[in-house]
């Protein structure tokens, strides 16, 4: 059970969902994007909702994230409705892809009774293939909302193994508030966004700016600290929306219980981007890189992406190899300020490497160590008080095989 003290209050992970957020319901839905899984789906407030989004940096952007950018800009931040389809990404589908999206946008509207600007558009899957609309037509129009919210789960995936849900509750001004999310990604998946979508809900009172900054600091300290391939997709986002139905006192960082608020934020964002990391296409272990000791909590966190995303590093957990210098050379190509002979590493409770002098190790017990599901690999880099972490996966032979037949 995920639970961690802040100022003087307890967050804590419950069961639950993005539907146990008051004021949200989903929908999901099969229209035919996909063979036979749901394809189609729909968040749902009752009340238009504080909103904010975090958008991929890959300066190839699919249609509906200009559509949604575009929402968010022109409704003062908030939202209402969010559509999402899997199958296809409308990404690369020059004009006529914005068209769609643009459709898609008023159709929910439509659907939902609320103004176009309150809706948010995303897509997911092949790139570069024409949106066959009149099935998302008919999909849109199937949509029923409830309070069930494994149909929506389940519609946003795509090579993912199952759905990735988590909600966390904590206490503001005496009153509970809930903060869930949902999320989808499994293969491209790098720093910096990736081939996710995240979608995050909470019934807390949270003033607009304040909540933008919450969403791009947890984002920043969570999926973007994720990486199972190296690569930054064209349809990334994660969205926030904030019903204000929990009834607290509106939050900013002013507020006496923010960091409470942004904590169980931050460990929503958390759990999910650790359960993308762990789905990695054909993975078979969750590694988290824990990095001390550097210059600043930034330098850390390069660190660790550097370690999380080395491929010989990924296969090596893979091998259960403890081969300690595929680490120290990701360290060292980081970018980052360092002393070559002032380095400790450890993989799980093995320190292979002290002030950058190796150790004799038992190489029989560090691969029974990486056995387990989840392999810790920490680094102290000795140069100052930065901490950061990172999250990935192992590379696999079936890693290949998912890829090479992506669209076949």
């Amino acid at each position: 059970m995920l639970t961690k003290q802040t100022t003087g209050q307890a967050w804590k992970q419950i069961k639950g969902s993005i539907t146990d957020v008051k004021g949200f319901t989903t929908a999901g839905a099969h229209c035919g994007l996909k063979r036979k899984r749901l394809d189609i789906g729909a968040i749902f407030c009752d009340v238009p909702a504080n909103a904010a989004g975090v958008f991929t940096l890959n300066q190839i952007q699919a249609a509906p994230l200009k559509v949604t950018k575009e929402s968010l800009a022109h409704s003062s931040g908030k939202l209402q409705a969010v559509l999402v389809n899997s199958g296809n990404a409308n990404a690369c589908t020059g004009a006529s892809g914005l068209v769609d999206a643009y459709e898609m946008r008023a159709l929910a509207a439509a659907k939902f009774a609320v103004p176009e600007e309150a809706v948010a558009v995303t897509s997911t899957g092949v790139i570069g293939e024409k949106m066959p609309m009149e099935k998302v037509r008919s999909g849109i129009e199937d949509l029923v909302l409830s309070k069930e919210s494994t149909p929506f789960a389940e519609a946003i995936l795509t090579t993912d193994t199952g759905t990735k849900e988590v909600c966390v509750e904590v206490v503001i001004d005496q009153k509970t508030v809930r903060i869930a999310g949902v999320a989808k990604g499994s293969g491209m998946i790098h720093p910096n966004m990736a081939t996710m979508l995240g979608f995050i809900t909470t019934d807390a009172n949270v003033e607009p700016a304040a909540l933008k900054r919450a969403l791009a600091k947890a984002t920043d300290e969570t999926f973007n600290r994720i990486t199972v391939d190296g690569d930054t997709s064209t349809n990334d986002m994660v969205l926030v929306l904030a019903s204000g139905l929990a009834d607290n006192q509106p939050l900013d960082e002013t507020h006496p219980e923010w960091a409470n608020f942004y904590g169980a934020l931050s460990a929503c964002a958390e759990s999910l981007a650790k359960k993308i990391a762990k789905d990695g296409e054909g993975a078979t272990k969750l590694i988290e890189v824990q990095v001390t000791g550097a210059v600043s909590d930034e330098e850390a966190g390069k660190v660790a992406k550097a370690i999380v995303g080395s491929d010989l590093v990924k296969t090596a957990v893979y091998g259960k190899d403890g081969n300690w210098g595929r680490i120290i050379c990701a360290i060292g190509y980081s970018g980052c300020t360092l002393d070559p002979d002032t380095i400790d590493i450890a993989i799980g409770p093995y320190e292979t490497l002290v002030q950058s002098e190796p150790v004799v190790v038992d190489d029989t017990a560090i691969s029974k160590y990486m056995e387990a599901e989840t392999i810790v690999i920490k680094a102290d880099l000795h140069q100052g008080q930065g901490v950061g972490k990172a999250w990935g996966c192992d590379l696999t032979y079936d890693y290949v095989r998912i890829n090479a037949g992506y669209r076949t």
